[in-house]
């Protein structure tokens, strides 16, 4: 066979790039040829399957792993309540309330006020509870934190809450809660919470109460009968946060075995506020009447004149108990002003 002849036999289509082969020519020739064909063929297509179960099972324990990560993500927030803005005109403080109005003044406060305005809104979320048929009026009642409320109130600002519902019981407790975390507020303010609670009939007892809120119940016992002093006795002190817990039992007695003399203190007191501070207003108030002995009938002379040069320009009189009053109807000179008061003076310090 010539070189010519050997050529025309070459099959180029099949050795050239990009030759795409003739399916007739890789076709099995023979019945065994074909079944090898054909189990090649299956198991290139169970190897292929496999491959794709394989980045399908890959993509799965990918998802399962991102699934598993946002139920420990969920499970975190388990119980957690969102917190939205609310205007403050939706919200009214509660009958439980237990700020005084003065808790809402001062350089302290206007601070925190600056804060929350710089800020744009309270940094730690308010609670409050929805009231049912509120009709025109607030939506929500406040259960805690009442400064934060008055400062967004006062500086014009919505405020962040959480809003729950809670019955009475649940109210006071989350409130005495909160509030006794922040070292705050003061015995009286507290005492008023407690007050409020007895009189609703949320508990039935100190011990009741005290047990609920996990606090002394000889310290809720005396913030409450701080809260029942009379208002003129709170009102003698600077403030009602002032009063300590410790005076509770001393005011207590004063108001049981001399409540007379204890309010007539106190209405003295009233022109001296802001004056004396607040350990001497508790001294000036528990400290017991003047025990006077009775006196002996005075003589004729109790009542005296005094003139000069013969001429009657005062008096000296003595009461039915011996207590003296004296009066001038002469005009003293700056000096002779100072010379009564210091004889005066010297005449007293030396009973």
């Amino acid at each position: 066979m010539g070189l010519k002849d050997k050529a025309s036999k070459i099959d180029f289509a099949s050795i050239l790039p990009g030759s795409q082969p003739n399916p007739e020519l890789a076709k099995p020739k023979t019945a065994p040829g074909a079944m090898m064909a054909f189990a090649n063929d299956q198991r290139s297509d169970l190897l292929r399957e496999n491959d794709e179960l394989r980045a399908r099972a890959s993509q799965v324990d990918e998802l399962e792993g991102r699934l598993s990560e946002v139920r420990d993500e969920l499970r975190s927030w388990d119980g957690a309540l969102p917190a939205r803005l609310i205007d403050t005109a939706d919200i009214a403080r509660s009958e439980f309330a237990n700020r005084h109005a003065s808790a809402f003044e001062g350089k302290l406060f206007e601070d925190f006020k600056r804060e929350i305005q710089e800020a744009g809104r309270n940094s730690q979320p308010i609670k409050v509870r929805a009231i049912a048929n509120p009709g025109d009026g607030p939506r929500y009642e406040l259960v805690f934190g009442h400064r934060r409320y008055e400062a967004c109130r006062q500086v014009g600002l919505p405020v962040w809450a959480v809003v729950e519902n809670l019955d009475d019981r649940a109210l006071i407790e989350e409130m005495d809660r909160e509030n006794r975390g922040r070292a705050d507020p003061s015995p009286w303010e507290q005492g008023m919470t407690y007050l409020r609670a007895l009189e609703k009939g949320v508990y039935p007892s100190n011990r009741q109460m005290a047990a609920a809120l996990g606090v002394d119940i000889s310290n809720l016992g005396k913030a409450i009968a701080l809260a029942r002093l009379p208002a003129s006795v709170v009102a003698a002190f600077p403030t009602p946060q002032s009063i300590q817990l410790a005076w509770a039992t001393d005011l207590g007695k004063a108001l049981a075995e001399d409540e007379a003399g204890l309010m007539a203190r106190a209405q003295a007191l009233s022109a001296e506020k802001g004056v004396v501070p607040a350990k001497s207003v508790f001294a000036r108030l528990v400290s017991p009447p003047s025990v006077v002995p009775e006196a002996a009938p005075l003589p004729a002379q109790a009542s005296h004149a005094l003139k000069v040069g013969g001429q009657k320009v005062g008096s000296l009189r003595f009461d039915a108990i011996g207590r003296p009053s004296f009066r001038l109807s002469i005009k003293l000179s700056t000096d002779q002003q100072k010379a009564l008061v210091q004889a005066m003076q010297g005449f007293v310090d030396s009973i």
